[in-house]
């Protein structure tokens, strides 16, 4: 084999994607010294995105204090090459920020809005914004009030939604937003294509592991397509049945609503960014991976983004992977040549470590 590219998703809980690229370039060193390898750490928008821009295209880091989920400070950061900055979703509105104080009715994504201004104040004209990890539902309303919206209720005074308060939207002004955002292009790296509200809308799938009971999940549905309604009066965009809208507590409607912005599967955006395709050119074997393989996978996952390319081009494709879920049956059906299991069986990684 003269060129192999390794191009891997983190295997969560156990290892990030930059040091399986590590170990790889390692392991190819000793035992195939004289093939090329080419090593992409990549992410599917969500949590550990930013990273890989910054590995694998040299981006800078920039950092800044933000609202967190609930108006506290934190300290979160970005990447910025050329004109464009990355920012991942989580870095300002993500679960980890909450602990064990999770409440979707309160958390925000004021924080989110507010890196994007202070990405566009220094001067970069293309914001690419990864969706995933959020502790919020508030349908973006946070993040477009730090970018100049304003949100009146019924008695004309001004608020930032929350997912609980999403209900008392009466009037949407987007003035401010399109001011400074004018010229800038919003890409939102986006993994799932579930609406924003309904049984498979934003708070019945997600909401649960933000925090929400039986109950919550039905208020916070009921206030997102209340969210819609008032998106269409007020600025004549109906995002209801919109694919991805619901991804991130609904940020994915908000994004394209309130910024403008347009929705793409995540791993295409670092696959485009790194000119993957051209990689491809003269390669004998890409190897991939991610921490479980399931029939999600094929839903705009690493995997699946992967194989559309090496597909295309007609080059091997093996995948590596902690588990092999019976649903991911059809990879190879969508490119992939083999699959490998690390695991006979998924064990949490403390019980591996005792043996």
């Amino acid at each position: 084999m003269k060129k192999c590219i390794v191009v891997s998703d983190s295997f969560k809980g156990t290892l990030p994607s930059s040091r399986i690229c590590a170990l790889a370039r390692d392991v190819f060193g000793r035992i195939m010294p004289d093939c090329e390898l080419i090593t992409v750490p990549v992410a599917d928008g969500g949590e550990g995105t930013v990273d890989c821009f910054v590995q694998a295209l040299g981006a800078r880091r920039v950092f800044t204090s933000v609202s967190g989920p609930y108006g506290e400070p934190v300290r979160a950061g970005f990447a910025v090459i050329g004109e464009t900055a990355i920012i991942e979703m989580a870095s300002a509105a993500g679960l980890p920020l909450v602990g064990d104080k999770k409440d979707p009715m309160r958390a925000g994504t004021r924080g989110v809005g507010q890196l994007i201004a202070h990405a566009v104040s220094g001067g970069c004209k293309k914001i690419l914004l990864g969706l995933g990890g959020s502790a919020t539902n508030d349908g973006g309303c946070g993040c477009a009030y730090a970018l100049g919206a304003v949100f009146t209720d019924i008695n004309g005074r001004s608020f930032v939604p929350t997912g609980g308060t999403l209900r008392d939207i009466e009037k949407i002004d987007l003035s401010g937003v399109k001011k400074l955002l004018g010229g800038v292009e919003v890409t939102v790296m986006c993994d799932v294509d579930n609406p924003l509200y309904g049984k498979n809308g934003a708070a019945y799938v997600f909401a649960p592991q933000k925090g929400a009971d039986a109950q919550g999940v039905e208020i916070l549905d009921d206030n997102l397509r209340h969210l819609a309604r008032k998106i269409l009066d007020c600025t004549g965009a109906d995002v209801s049945e919109l694919p991805g809208g619901g991804a991130a507590g609904g940020m994915g409607a908000g994004c394209v609503a309130f910024l403008g912005g347009r929705l793409c599967s995540g791993i295409d955006a670092i696959l485009d960014a790194v000119s993957f395709d051209d990689m491809l050119e003269g390669t004998d074997m890409v190897i991939s991976g991610e921490g479980k393989l399931d029939s999600q996978s094929l839903q705009g996952k690493v995997v699946s983004g992967v194989a559309r390319r090496t597909g295309a081009k007609g080059v091997p494709l093996v995948v590596l992977s902690g588990v092999v879920d019976d649903s991911a049956a059809d990879v190879y059906c969508r490119g992939v040549s083999a699959v490998f299991c690390t695991n006979r069986a998924a064990r949490p990684v403390s019980e591996l470590h005792e043996h």
